[in-house]
């Protein structure tokens, strides 16, 4: 199990999630971020707007999924 941040995921705050993939890490930010927005925090919906400006450049998206998943793989289990 390994722990990341809404910011480490570019969000906008210090929620940690908890997981044992990174695919399951970036489910966890990407709800927590939707109830987020839902709720209407600004920070967060001026998270997810830029995030849409890197869903728009594939080349972009995959360099930074590429960085997180090695920033996940790179930190030590859970105590």
């Amino acid at each position: 199990m390994k722990t990341m941040t809404c910011k480490q995921l570019a969000g906008a705050c210090d929620q940690e999630f908890r997981a044992e993939t990174f695919e399951e890490i970036g489910e966890l930010s990407k709800k927590h971020s939707m109830e987020m927005a839902e709720k209407g925090d600004k920070g967060h919906l001026d998270k997810m707007e830029e995030m849409k400006g890197f869903m728009n450049r594939p080349e972009t998206m995959g360099q930074w999924f590429e960085t997180k998943q090695k920033e996940f793989d790179a930190l030590p289990e859970d105590q």
